[in-house]
């Protein structure tokens, strides 16, 4: 298995959403299908599955490199720049 990015490596605590919605989707009354949580900032938004795909136009907008799923039992990390994954 090869080794995880340095923006993984990088992490040291895994932020878990609050609460499982996506924070934008929530705004506008929309739907999402999964959700990814920001490993910088902490947000909580959907993933590319979803019609709005918020989690990726948040790295888009803040360079943010690390996300987590947000799914109950689902244990990873996706890395944007380096398309990198690792579970944890």
């Amino acid at each position: 298995m090869e080794q995880a990015c340095e923006h993984i490596q990088a992490i040291t605590e895994v932020k878990l959403p609050d609460e499982l919605v996506c924070e934008e989707c929530i705004k506008i009354n929309g739907s999402w299908v999964h959700l990814r949580t920001c490993q910088t900032c902490g947000v909580t938004l959907c993933c590319d599955d979803s019609p709005r795909r918020h989690m990726t136009a948040h790295y888009h907008a803040t360079d943010h490199p690390v996300i987590a799923s947000g799914q109950p039992g689902e244990r990873w990390l996706w890395c944007y720049p380096d398309e990198s994954f690792s579970e944890y």
